[in-house]
């Protein structure tokens, strides 16, 4: 997927796991099918995933991303009101892996499709349950810091030109610049807030229509309060769209300001991952549709 990216095998991943954490030596390392686009992820037994970070870095940075993740997962899964993972260790290099790697509690259930609880009331109202409580936990005086989502719009302008350039004859590019020069320009709505920051649906797992459990919980942090929005348009139909916009009382330009948030994630999705990821790509090309299907945008 990536032009960096490290291999890794369940051979490599096992015997790492065995040698560092020698309470899992009885245990089964099995590879997941790849739904994670930066991290190796191995089952380890009945309760842990191993997490091996797919592109090169330098270890000790990594490192010390592997140390906050952790961090943020602590305090994800003390306050979110689904299930979530919780740290378990961090792993050191090897022989035939250079850098530091994480392992994880496992939580069972199926992962969410883009389009496959899109009409359910009852999943809507549990995305919408899960912002809402996050977005009263404490931002203990912090505010958004970094270049990712969750800031200033405009300033994403240099990676949205690389996106039209790279979806010309895969997209419609006029349309989407025409929504990306509307949306751009939205102002903030209100100070930052506690968000999880990439809920996708490869992030949240399924039990019948309702969430069972939510991952990747380690970006959990101050940003713009209308980040998390981006759920409501990866899964959702336009009804269940607006049960979670009632729900968590969302106004106008918060509402916009998330689906804008939808867009600069998707847009890279498509022309990225078309070969070598086609579910993600299949997401980007979904929650595209969507943002051009809704009038009131």
């Amino acid at each position: 997927m990536h032009d960096d990216q490290l291999q890794i095998d369940a051979a490599v991943a096992g015997a790492m796991i065995r040698a560092q954490f020698p309470r899992y030596r009885d245990a089964p390392v099995i590879p997941l099918a790849a739904t994670g686009t930066v991290n190796a992820i191995f089952r380890v037994g009945a309760h842990a995933v191993a997490r091996f970070p797919l592109r090169a870095a330098e270890p000790m940075a990594c490192e010390a991303t592997l140390r906050r993740e952790a961090e943020a997962m602590a305090t994800f899964a003390a306050h979110s009101p689904f299930p979530a993972p919780r740290p378990l260790g961090i792993g050191a290099p090897g022989p035939h892996y250079p850098l530091p790697w994480s392992l994880q509690s496992w939580l069972e259930g199926e992962v969410a499709t883009p389009d496959g609880l899109a009409a359910s009331a009852a999943f809507a109202g549990d995305i919408a349950a899960l912002i809402a409580r996050l977005r009263r936990v404490d931002t203990q005086g912090r505010r958004f810091a970094g270049p990712g989502r969750g800031g200033h719009l405009p300033d994403h302008d240099g990676w949205m030109e690389t996106c039209f350039e790279k979806s010309e004859g895969l997209l419609d590019v006029p349309r989407l610049r025409a929504l990306w020069r509307r949306l751009r320009l939205l102002p903030a709505t209100g100070p930052d807030c506690m968000t999880h920051g990439d809920l996708i649906p490869a992030n949240l797992l399924v039990r019948g229509e309702a969430l069972a459990g939510v991952l990747d919980t380690g970006g959990f942090g101050p940003a713009d309060p209308a980040l998390d929005l981006v759920a409501a348009w990866h899964l959702f139909d336009r009804e269940c769209r607006g049960l979670i916009r009632a729900r968590l009382g969302s106004g106008n330009v918060e509402w916009k300001r998330g689906a804008a948030w939808a867009f600069q994630q998707a847009m890279g999705l498509v022309w990225y991952y078309r070969l070598s990821h086609p579910a993600m790509a299949a997401l980007g090309q979904s929650t595209l549709a969507r943002l051009l299907d809704d009038a009131d945008l």
